[in-house]
């Protein structure tokens, strides 16, 4: 855990990243999915305490390549297989949309951290970072998009594409400012706070569930 940093900001991403499994937990309405992610969270909850991703020097860097990419190839496993299509089809769609409202309290921590020179600038709002939009905008779209018994399937698709490319932008610039040979921007404040433990939860745990409710959602869309 980061020195010289209030508790409650570390206390307030915790329980973000609770919120998140939970509300994911609530869209698939079984225990499969958390069983899969709980001994992840766990997982990666020991890789930052240990100071496991603070060694900086290797390429890929070891956020990236420990805990990224595993979360990428599980998630197209899940999309290349019969099983993992049907439960990605079983996730409830109304739910999974109220889920992108965890961005909002994530922007907010972006925010505090940025400002306490722990994430690079870019990160934030007042950078090159506008993912604010789809947290404020979840719950409009879970109430627009899901009335009189339908499902206004056009809303939605445009929706959840706009927010992807927002989370797109996020990740990349994010990926770009990590302290690590690969680093091309940010060099006088990179993103230190993702390598620790609870910030290293947002690319390991919170991002791809993030990334995951949109594509679940976009596959039932266009079913």
């Amino acid at each position: 855990m980061m020195v010289d940093l209030p508790l409650w900001i570390s206390g307030l991403f915790a329980v973000t990243v609770l919120a998140t499994l939970l509300l994911f937990q609530m869209a698939g309405r079984t225990r499969v999915g958390f069983l899969i992610l709980v001994p992840w969270t766990a997982l990666q909850s020991w890789l930052g305490l240990s100071g496991f991703y603070q060694h900086t020097t290797e390429m890929p860097p070891r956020i990236l390549l420990c805990g990224v990419l595993p979360t990428l190839l599980f998630i197209i496993v899940l999309f290349n297989t019969k099983g993992g299509r049907k439960a990605i089809d079983a996730l409830d769609l109304r739910t999974l949309t109220w889920l992108h409202s965890v961005r909002i309290p994530v922007e907010f921590v972006l925010w505090i951290l940025v400002d306490r020179q722990l994430l690079s600038p870019s990160m934030s709002m007042g950078g090159t970072n506008f993912d604010i939009f789809s947290g404020i905008t979840a719950p409009v779209a879970a109430t627009l998009a899901f009335r009189n018994y339908k499902v206004y399937k056009r809303l939605l698709m445009i929706w959840n594409i706009v927010c992807l490319l927002l989370l797109f932008n996020v990740v990349i610039t994010a990926a770009f400012a990590i302290p690590s040979p690969m680093q091309q921007h940010s060099f006088d404040q990179p993103n230190i706070a993702v390598l620790y433990f609870p910030f290293n939860l947002l690319p390991a745990v919170v991002v791809p569930i993030v990334l995951l409710a949109h594509l679940a959602a976009m596959r039932q869309l266009t079913k």
